[in-house]
């Protein structure tokens, strides 16, 4: 009896995850300072989602960690809920906060390819609904770094 449910329940969770459910592939666009002195500076991050399974993702947030030039840069969590629709893409922007002993100042050493940097993007996606709520992701790249506001 206790198996059967057991099996039970294994298959009902196959049927909502999908045998062949792919992780949401990230990237970022751009990252741009918004504001900023000597002490500390916002950057804004626009990212681009792409789903590569044939239902939707309902995102409720994503925590992250960003590295530039290796070093880390920022980490936070956005909490702006947005539907990736299935087999498609969507696109948002996150605020994060550095201070320049921490952040900028190493990644300015660093930089050698004009405003271009090899980023590093780390983290989950949290979906608000179904069986699988936290979903890891890795991404790298290279961006383009503005530091005009």
């Amino acid at each position: 009896m206790l198996l059967g449910s057991a099996l039970s329940l294994l298959s009902l969770s196959a049927c909502v995850i999908g045998p062949s459910f792919q992780a949401p592939k990230l990237s970022i666009i751009n990252v741009g300072m918004v504001s900023g002195d000597i002490f500390s500076q916002q950057f804004r991050i626009r990212l681009h989602v792409q789903n590569p399974n044939d239902r939707e993702l309902p995102i409720k947030g994503i925590e992250y960690q960003l590295y530039l030039q290796g070093d880390s840069f920022a980490d936070g969590v956005s909490d702006q809920p947005f539907v990736v629709p299935a087999l498609g893409t969507a696109e948002f922007d996150t605020v994060v906060n550095t201070n320049f002993m921490s952040g900028v100042a190493r990644l300015l050493t660093k930089m050698n390819d004009g405003n271009n940097v090899q980023y590093t993007f780390v983290g989950k996606v949290m979906l608000s609904k179904g069986m699988l709520r936290n979903i890891p992701f890795n991404s790298q790249g290279v961006v383009e770094l503005n530091l005009k506001k």
